[in-house]
């Protein structure tokens, strides 16, 4: 079956090598509206363009145009119309002025039919979607990203990757000799249309010579899907290395520096990361916003309790996102980077506290994310047993 969302005529009739009468035979049987009694006309939505606009082109008055919104809006969402999306106008042979049918194709999944025929309806089409499985297998060449590329993977499974590894790898210097493997789930629209990744089943790197396994898993008490070695032992840190993406220390935790603005010698109770205006802060670990406000030393700030050990404070925000008593997960956004309060420049002065003392969280142990119950372990060892397996067998094939 071949997939017309997203596509005009004559691309598809290159792409298949077919004659373009027959394709506009195909891609009318596809929506329901034979040739021998319809028209098709082919365009993409333009700027300025919604569907009242695109029923009046076509001679219906702005009273008709409500009557149709109105008896369509509990299927097709019409403020969803999107610039660049294809949509096709279904036109009576005999008639060419008269709109039968509206198609649009809000993306590659399939496409929505507003039938403006004897009684007005409307209905979705949602192409079948085919997952196939596979493994890669590979050696870093420059980068994760260009190795996967040559590999001919969607370049989002290297942001992937890199978050599933982040508190192990350091991905600003993976060397030739590092080489990687993971089995993926990849969606295709028709059984032929890539569609994306949808999911991973098993990672592995070997980094400075270290054998590095992870596999997604939900614990039965568990919200959502956490990543584990193969021992069961959580992926992730609790804490994040920064509160910032991309960042430049400026000053580290120290008992004495000379501020530059108080033009004095005092400690330094926090670590200051430098970036642009309106940089995104992310919490390092998840926790309960305990303040958030303004200081004429701190300009605005938020201060977040993580448990009874430990607490995170962020200084010198242009903005707040956050409010006191909400919760907040591990890496989400709870200001930006500003230069509020005492601060000669943009950056973010990153505090932490461990039992109830201010301490320098570079010299930290940092605990891991809650470990799994000692119970759940054989079942995950069962789960992942077959999934290392696969990733062995075509990880001592490839090296």
């Amino acid at each position: 079956m071949l997939l017309f969302s997203c596509k005009k005529t004559e691309e598809i009739q290159v792409e298949q090598g077919i004659q373009e009468e027959n394709v506009e035979e195909i891609i009318a049987e596809l929506y329901g509206f034979s040739l021998n009694d319809y028209l098709l006309v082919e365009d993409t939505i333009k700027r300025g363009d919604n569907l009242g606009k695109l029923l009046g082109d076509n001679n219906f008055n702005p009273s008709e145009v409500h009557n149709i919104v109105e008896k369509i809006k509990d299927t097709i969402n019409v403020k969803n119309i999107r610039i660049g999306q294809p949509y096709t106008l279904v036109k009576y042979k005999k008639d060419p002025d008269v709109l039968a049918a509206l198609v649009y194709h809000p993306n590659i999944s399939g496409y929505q039919v507003i039938d403006l025929r004897d009684s007005i309806s409307a209905y979705t089409k949602t192409y079948p979607v085919t997952i196939k499985r596979r493994t890669i297998a590979a050696k870093i060449e420059g980068s994760l990203s260009l190795s996967l590329d040559k590999e001919g993977v969607d370049q989002s499974l290297a942001t992937r990757m890199s978050q599933i590894f982040a508190w192990s790898i350091d991905f600003f210097k993976l060397q030739p000799e590092d080489r990687f493997a993971v089995t993926i789930e990849e969606k295709y629209i028709n059984d032929t249309i890539y569609a994306g990744i949808s999911k991973i089943d098993a990672a592995y790197f070997n980094y400075r010579g270290k054998d590095l396994y992870s596999f997604p898993y939900k614990r039965p008490e568990s919200k959502g899907i956490d990543y584990y070695d193969e021992e069961g032992r959580p992926m992730k840190s609790m804490f994040l290395k920064a509160p910032l993406e991309f960042f430049r220390i400026t000053s580290r935790y120290t008992k004495s520096r000379f501020h530059p603005v108080q033009k004095t010698w005092k400690a330094h109770n926090g670590t200051d990361y430098a970036a642009p205006t309106g940089t995104p802060i992310m919490t390092t670990a998840s926790g309960v916003v305990e303040r958030a406000g303004y200081t004429a030393g701190n300009g605005n700030y938020v201060k977040v309790r993580h448990n009874g050990t430990y607490s995170t404070q962020y200084l010198h925000m242009s903005k707040i996102l956050v409010k006191v008593g909400q919760y907040v997960q591990q890496g989400q956004k709870i200001g930006l980077v500003g230069s509020t309060g005492l601060a000669t420049g943009p950056h973010v002065c990153y505090r932490f506290w461990k039992n109830g003392v201010q301490v320098d969280p570079l010299s930290q142990v940092l605990p891991n994310s809650e470990p799994m119950d000692k119970k759940d372990i054989p079942a995950f060892k069962e789960h992942i047993k077959p999934l290392k397996e696969e990733l062995d067998t075509v990880i001592n094939q490839k090296f």
